[in-house]
């Protein structure tokens, strides 16, 4: 056997990890990302709506999005629900559609929640992206929307 060396190795697939600690229990947090009436107010970057918003909440259950952008422009996405432990655990796929609304790179993510005296520490992770420039472009999107995520749960409009 011989040993492998780093040219021999095929590179790492860009991950994109954000971790925030959010001013909510988990079981709050956790609907903010799994029920409609919650990720239209935070599910996109600033000044972006979201216009559509289904899925089904079940391993092997499909979900679909539409984000309009400030230019009016319709971005859809969506995947499939790979696993579901509420209120601890998301896994799913993430892929974005091209113009003519074939499905784009495919990406895996996972959000796991825990209590942490009262808040909530998330710690999203999206990986198998095709390259660092598309990590690096959701990192600043997915950002954004955590922010609209902590505003939208101090809002008062997430009920316990």
């Amino acid at each position: 056997m011989t040993a492998r060396t780093k040219a021999e190795r095929p590179p790492a697939q860009p991950q994109l990890v954000i971790t925030r600690v959010l001013e909510a229990p988990r079981s709050l947090v956790f609907r903010a990302w799994t029920e409609p009436r919650h990720l239209v107010h935070w599910s996109c970057p600033h000044g972006f709506t979201l216009t559509h918003c289904e899925g089904v909440l079940e391993p092997g259950g499909a979900w679909r999005s539409c984000m309009r952008s400030p230019e009016g422009e319709d971005l859809w996405l969506g995947g499939v629900y790979r696993e579901i432990v509420a209120p601890d655990r998301l896994v799913f796929t993430h892929a974005w559609d091209d113009a003519s609304g074939r499905r784009g790179q495919e990406t895996i993510v996972t959000v796991t929640f825990t209590d942490e005296r009262g808040k909530t520490k998330m710690v999203f992770r999206q990986e198998g992206f095709a390259s660092a420039e598309d990590r690096d472009g959701h990192a600043g999107g997915w950002n954004e929307c955590f922010e609209k995520l902590a505003e939208h749960l101090k809002s008062g409009t997430v009920e316990g």
